[in-house]
């Protein structure tokens, strides 16, 4: 029988790597999102049931785990050189006859491949196994991110086919389609987050974060371009990566022999426009010497090698019509200008709209009706607006006028204190206010409420089910009612009813985040839910006793006051609290706290090896010390790891502040627990 275990898991494995090959590099899918759901779950049963069996490059492992881990650095076998840059297609000419003149006459070939705009990744594999992902780092060394890279699905854990060395690397790019980035920004604009400006930025922070679980949703893929090692199949660059997509990689699509500057200049021309149709975002064209040996005989600079070149592609604007500016009211009631446009093509996506962000911009560009705009991505992806064709304007065009008035309600808009920004005071009659706090309430890091999208709040208060936050409680005496809408089903309707009833554990702190207390962000809900540790503390609490609590000054503790001297808002809670909703900070919590620290100043610098930077962080605030980024003379001490920075460790030196190690730290905060 456990032979026979064995085999299965094996077949299991290698059949859902080969699934995922075909779906996430391949595009071209064997079987249904069921029948790959089914044989993990089998996968995953076995191995909870054979731990014995279970293996770190297994497929049931591409999730992530929550547990966060502290980076290691490793230095590079061979240094990640960057790529000498030109804009201009004569200087890549002239690249062309370095080349001809560096090899003496000699006959070669070029291969023109894309840019892709992400972040650097070099992978080892040892045996056909992924052994190790490291980013670039400084070139010399880079950070080890192997357990954040394994949740990349077109990423091969295990090698298919033949003919791969015993060991070898492989170099390429960690990019965010445009898709995930559009879907992603969304999220972050939902929970009114700073949005990502490219999908480089995204990709690059999502790689480096902590928890690979958060890692795994974000839907990073991998384009790869360079093959380096001692036994490499062929002699020449374009025969390995065509060995290394057979091996499972998803090889740069965009990859072309060349023969002479003419066909250079064709691939210049062709893709600086058809690139523009893309899933992924680029910013440029590599050229590289195709024989190994010839790259060998070329060498390199100080800085980069003499074998390739990048082409960069000029930033992307566009010049296009001023259809209007329409004024969107957001959930804190801020009115934001938007720049509605005939539609244009820019970085592979059709732009429509561009926020103008507040009155001072549209005065400061000198907008007019109907203008001819000029529109820029560039780098920075989210759509801007940067001037105005005037020489284009149409005779008698006004300027664009701020309105007075709340687009929505008709309220007499007020101007918000120190800020370009105007707003709609009527808090609890304006419609998108009340449904961007329901918006905002089942949001991912608020309650969490699966199903329930802007589209769905929008038809819940629609139909007058919801028309406060406390009313999604009692969506099941509408479950009937709601199943009967267009578009929506009974599995719908029991995921959105599940998830309401799911929400009721969420933690304290998130509670006082989705309540959309003005000017209360995630990091203030949760100073405050430690702080005060139940709901009616919080709404009998003095703007005195609010500004006593670390971090909540003035603004806040008056936002906080006026938040529950409002009669609705207290009936809200209290139904909230009727519903079994989470109200206070649970009593077996308090028995990890301590005040050992209270009153301390403490900055982490470096990395650990007993635990991760976050779970000191959690450590420091649960005894009643405080995080700084900084060092400062107001710095009690520094918990430092390895490969503390050398520029910190000499100040901490000359304030004469003290460094305590992991072991020291553990030691002072465990003493007399």
């Amino acid at each position: 029988m456990d032979e026979q275990i064995k085999t299965r898991v094996a077949l299991l494995r290698n059949e859902l790597n080969r699934h995922n090959h075909n779906y996430y590099v391949l595009n071209a899918p064997e079987i249904s999102d069921r029948e790959f759901d089914m044989m993990m779950k089998e996968l995953e049963a076995l191995e909870h049931d054979h731990p014995e069996l279970d293996d770190p490059l297994s497929p049931t492992h591409r999730v992530g785990s929550d547990i966060n881990k502290a980076f290691t650095q490793f230095k590079h076998k061979q240094p990640m050189l960057s790529l000498s840059n030109t804009y201009s297609v004569a200087e890549v000419d002239e690249w062309v006859d370095r080349v001809k003149s560096g090899l003496m006459g000699e006959e070669f070939e070029i291969v023109g491949e894309m840019k892709y705009d992400g972040t650097s990744i070099s992978l080892t594999y040892i045996n056909g196994r992924l052994e190790r992902a490291v980013t670039r780092g400084d070139g010399e060394r880079g950070d080890v991110v192997t357990d954040n890279v394994k949740t990349i699905r077109s990423i091969p854990l295990q090698l298919q086919g033949e003919g791969y060395p015993e060991e070898f690397e492989i170099r390429g790019e960690i990019v965010l389609p445009w898709k995930e980035f559009d879907r992603l920004n969304a999220e972050r604009e939902f929970n009114e987050e700073p949005l990502f400006a490219n999908p480089r930025n995204a990709a690059s922070g999502t790689l480096k974060m902590q928890n690979s679980a958060e890692v795994a949703k974000r839907g990073l893929d991998a384009v790869f371009y360079y093959l380096l090692g001692e036994n490499l199949p062929f002699d020449t660059h374009h025969e390995n990566m065509e060995a290394a997509r057979s091996w499972g990689f998803k090889v740069a699509p965009v990859m072309e022999l060349l023969n002479g500057i003419e066909a250079v200049d064709r691939f210049i021309s062709h893709w600086d426009t058809a690139r523009k149709e893309l899933p992924v975002a680029t910013d440029g064209l590599v050229f590289k010497v195709n024989s190994l040996r010839q790259q060998l005989n070329l060498g390199y600079t100080a800085k980069s090698p003499r074998w390739a070149i990048a082409y960069k592609f000029q930033a992307e604007r566009a010049l296009t019509r001023l259809k209007e500016v329409s004024f969107e009211v957001g959930r804190t009631g801020i009115i934001t200008p938007v720049a509605n446009l005939e539609p244009v093509l820019l970085s592979g996506t059709i732009v429509k709209r561009a926020s103008l962000h507040n009155e001072d911009i549209i005065r400061n560009l000198d907008i007019h009706d109907h203008d001819m705009l000029y529109v820029e991505k560039g780098g920075e992806i989210i759509p801007k607006i940067t001037g105005v064709d005037e020489a284009a304007r149409e005779p008698g065009a006004e300027p664009v006028e701020f309105v007075k008035e709340c687009p929505v309600c008709g309220a007499k808009l007020v101007r918000v204190e120190g800020e370009a920004a105007w707003m709609c005071p009527d808090k609890y009659k304006c419609v998108p206010q009340i449904c961007g706090r329901i918006e905002h309430f089942v949001g991912r890091r608020m309650m969490n409420i699966d199903g329930v999208g802007e589209e769905m709040v929008a038809l819940l208060y629609r139909n007058g089910w919801v028309t406060d936050i406390a009313d999604l409680y009692n969506l099941e005496r509408h479950r009937e009612e709601m199943i009967t809408l267009p578009g929506i089903g009974p599995r719908t309707v029991s995921r959105i009813l599940e998830g309401v009833e799911e929400s009721k554990k969420v933690p304290f702190e998130r509670v006082v985040y989705a309540l959309s207390i003005p000017y209360v962000g995630e990091t203030g809900a949760k100073k405050l839910a430690r702080s005060v540790r139940d709901i009616d503390t919080l709404m009998s609490a003095s703007v005195e006793q609010l500004t006593a609590i670390e971090d909540i000054g003035p603004r806040i503790a008056e936002s906080i006051h006026q938040f529950f001297d409002e009669p609705l808002n207290r009936d809200v809670v209290a139904r909230l609290r009727a519903a079994g909703v989470t109200m206070s900070v649970p009593e077996d919590e308090e028995s990890g706290r301590s005040d050992k620290l209270a009153g301390k100043t403490i900055v982490i610098s470096g990395t650990f090896s007993r635990h991760s930077r976050d779970e000191y962080k959690e450590m420091i605030e649960s005894n009643g010390g405080k995080n700084a980024g900084s060092i400062s003379k107001k710095t009690d001490f520094i918990l430092a790891g390895e490969n503390m920075g050398p520029s910190k460790k000499e100040k901490a030196v000359s304030l004469g502040i003290p460094m305590l190690n992991e072991e020291e730290f553990l030691a002072m905060i465990n003493d007399n627990q």
